[in-house]
């Protein structure tokens, strides 16, 4: 089949920290427009993996690319990604509106029409001046993702993308997600919350023992 079927692509990609070895000849093809969730016990390596795919972590062993981009050798961190992973990096004392057109002047692509309905989409007051730290967890959480999409992104990488929001605001980032999805983004996300796995995803893995297993969705 040919490259671009696939937008994110490992192959034989092994990670050590010391003698721990996380990965072991891992290999994925995540296909365009597609959803892809990835499972497994905390510990197992999987917000390092979405960081090796971002280029925030180097492999010792093996190929990674992202949208033909081979990551490390065409580039440090490939284009046209948005991502969340871990916690988001927020400015505390700055309101949300503020934190996103501090990272839209960074490429010069965003407006505040495009920040306004980012902030809609996540379920944040776009009028609200209060400062992100007096948010909760889960309204930073909701900001984090607004970062990750704003430039509407080709590939979006997502880490427990629900963890912290409340039930009430899952239907909404699946809904949304849904809608980047039919319009061609390719997302890829992390989860331990197996009916959300089941909603979303095209495709499902878990990583055990050092590989990804394909999972049933």
């Amino acid at each position: 089949m040919a490259d671009d079927i696939y937008s994110i692509s490992l192959k034989n990609v092994s990670k050590k920290f010391g003698e721990n070895l996380l990965f072991n000849n891992l290999n994925l093809d995540i296909l365009t427009g597609s959803i892809t969730g990835i499972s497994g016990p905390n510990g197992a390596g999987k917000s390092i993996l979405l960081r090796l795919i971002c280029g925030l972590v180097k492999p010792d062993s093996g190929e990674i690319s992202v949208l033909g981009q081979k990551v490390g050798i065409d580039c440090e961190f490939p284009r046209y990604v948005g991502a969340l992973i871990d916690s988001p990096g927020l400015l505390m004392n700055a309101s949300a509106g503020k934190n996103l057109k501090m990272l839209a002047q960074i490429s010069s692509n965003t407006d505040n029409d495009r920040i306004n309905q980012v902030l809609n989409v996540v379920g944040l007051d776009v009028n609200d001046q209060r400062p992100v730290r007096l948010y909760s967890n889960g309204m930073r959480k909701r900001l984090g993702i607004a970062q990750a999409i704003l430039e509407k992104p080709q590939v979006l990488i997502l880490d427990e993308p629900t963890d912290a929001i409340d039930q009430a605001g899952w239907k909404d980032v699946y809904e949304y997600l849904i809608a980047l999805k039919d319009a061609g983004c390719t997302i890829l996300f992390s989860s331990n919350n197996l009916d959300e796995i089941s909603i979303l995803c095209d495709q499902a893995y878990i990583l055990k023992d050092h590989r990804l297993v394909q999972a049933a969705v």
